[in-house]
C-alpha cells in the first residue's frame, strides 16, 4: 500500500450524507437480520444504511482506536484484519464493503485490494442477500466476474458529495443470486453483464448521481445471529509484550540509543536563546497533563521566509525575502487531536 493510504490504514471513509441516501434504496424485515461491515471505521456510515433497531450489526477494523468509536454506537466489532476473519457461508442478509483502495504487492502478482477484500467477503452473503459496494469508480471492472456470476438486480450510483468525488467512488447495489440462479445463466448473459460492468468502469464519470430519492428497492432477507472468527496475530497485544522480551532488549542497545537524564537547575537563569537551543534539541519534549488534556509534546527547527516589498521613486516595486530560522510545538493528544503552534 502506499504511503498515503497507510497513513490512513486503508481508512476512505463514506460521507454521512451519501450513507443516508444509500438507506432509501433498502427495505429491512419485520423481524432480526445480520449485517456486516468488513471495514468499519468509526461505525458512522454503517450506523446509518444498516441503522435499523432489529439488524445485528457486525464489524471488523484494523485500527484500535476506531474499534473503540465503532462499539460505542453498538456494532459487534472484531479487532483486526479482515482477511484473517472467516464466517459461515451464506449467513449475512446485508454485506456493505467500503474497502482500502489500493495495490497488494504479492509474491507472484499485484491485484487490487477492492477485488481481494471482495473475493474474501461476497460468499459470506446468503442468497437473495443484499450487496452494497463502494469503490473508486474506475476500480469496479476489477470485480466484474464475481459480480457478474454472482449477483443479479446491479445499479451503479455516481456519489455527487465533495468528499467522494476526491476518490472517484460510486456505489453498486446488487442481490446475490440462489445457486439454481448461477447454475442456469447462460454464457451469453454472463458476458453480457460483465460487459456492462466493464463500460460502467470505463464511463464511471457518466454514471447517474446517487438521487435523494430511491429509484430501487433492495429487500433485506430476515437471518438470526452469525459466529465471526478471527484468526489473525493480536498486533496490539504484541506490540505491548514486545518491549518486555528478551530479544527486544538484546536489539535496542544496537538499535536505539539512550538519552542520558538531565537533572537539576542552571547555574544562572536561562534567556531566550538558551531555551531555544534546548527546545530543538529535544531536552523539553515529553508528556505532559492528565486526562483528556495529556499529550506529547515535540519541538523541532523549521525555516520560514519572510517577505517584504519596497516601492521605487519611479513607482518599481521590489521584492525581498528572507529566511530564517523559528521553533515549531507540536502537541498530540489522547484523543489524536493535534496541535503545532510556532
Amino acid at each position: 500500500m502506499r504511503l498515503a493510504g497507510k497513513q490512513k490504514l486503508g481508512y476512505f471513509p463514506l460521507p454521512l450524507a451519501e450513507a443516508e441516501r444509500i438507506r432509501r434504496f433498502l427495505q429491512f424485515p419485520l423481524s432480526a437480520y445480520a449485517a456486516l461491515d468488513p471495514c468499519i471505521g468509526d461505525g458512522g456510515p454503517f450506523t446509518v444504511i444498516g441503522g435499523n433497531p432489529l439488524a445485528i450489526r457486525y464489524g471488523i477494523e484494523l485500527d484500535a482506536y476506531r474499534v473503540e468509536q465503532a462499539r460505542e454506537v453498538g456494532h459487534h466489532v472484531i479487532h483486526g484484519d479482515a482477511l484473517d476473519v472467516h464466517c459461515p457461508v451464506e449467513s449475512l442478509s446485508l454485506l456493505y464493503l467500503n474497502p482500502p483502495y489500493d495495490f497488494e504487492c504479492g509474491h507472484s502478482q499485484n491485484r487490487r485490494l477492492e477485488q481481494i477484500f471482495f473475493e474474501h467477503c461476497y460468499r459470506w452473503l446468503k442468497p437473495a442477500g443484499v450487496l452494497v459496494l463502494v469503490v473508486p469508480g474506475d476500480r469496479l471492472a476489477v470485480c466484474e466476474r464475481l459480480l457478474a456470476f454472482h449477483f443479479k438486480d446491479k445499479k451503479a450510483y455516481r456519489l455527487g458529495t465533495p468528499e467522494a468525488a476526491k476518490y472517484k467512488q460510486v456505489v453498486l447495489l446488487g442481490t446475490r443470486r440462489t445457486r439454481h440462479e448461477c447454475n442456469h445463466l447462460s454464457d451469453a448473459d454472463l458476458i453480457k453483464a460483465q460487459n456492462l460492468i466493464a463500460e460502467m468502469s470505463r464511463k464511471w464519470e457518466q454514471l447517474p448521481v446517487l438521487p435523494d430519492s430511491a429509484d430501487a428497492v433492495y429487500s433485506v432477507p430476515e437471518g438470526g445471529p452469525v459466529e465471526l472468527t478471527h484468526r489473525g496475530l493480536p498486533l496490539d497485544e504484541i506490540e505491548d509484550l514486545l518491549l518486555k522480551s528478551a530479544a527486544y532488549r538484546q536489539a535496542a542497545r544496537i538499535l536505539t540509543v539512550c538519552r542520558a537524564e538531565i537533572k537539576g537547575r542552571p547555574v544562572t537563569p536561562l534567556h531566550g536563546g538558551h531555551v531555544a537551543l534546548c527546545a530543538i534539541a529535544g531536552l523539553l519534549d515529553g508528556v505532559f497533563g492528565s486526562g483528556e488534556d495529556r499529550h506529547i509534546a515535540t519541538w523541532r527547527s523549521v525555516k520560514v521566509t519572510d517577505c517584504s516589498e519596497e516601492v521605487e521613486e519611479d513607482g518599481t516595486i521590489i521584492r525581498r525575502e528572507r529566511e530564517r530560522f523559528t521553533n515549531e510545538l507540536t502537541l498530540l493528544y489522547a484523543s489524536g487531536k493535534i496541535a503545532i503552534l510556532r
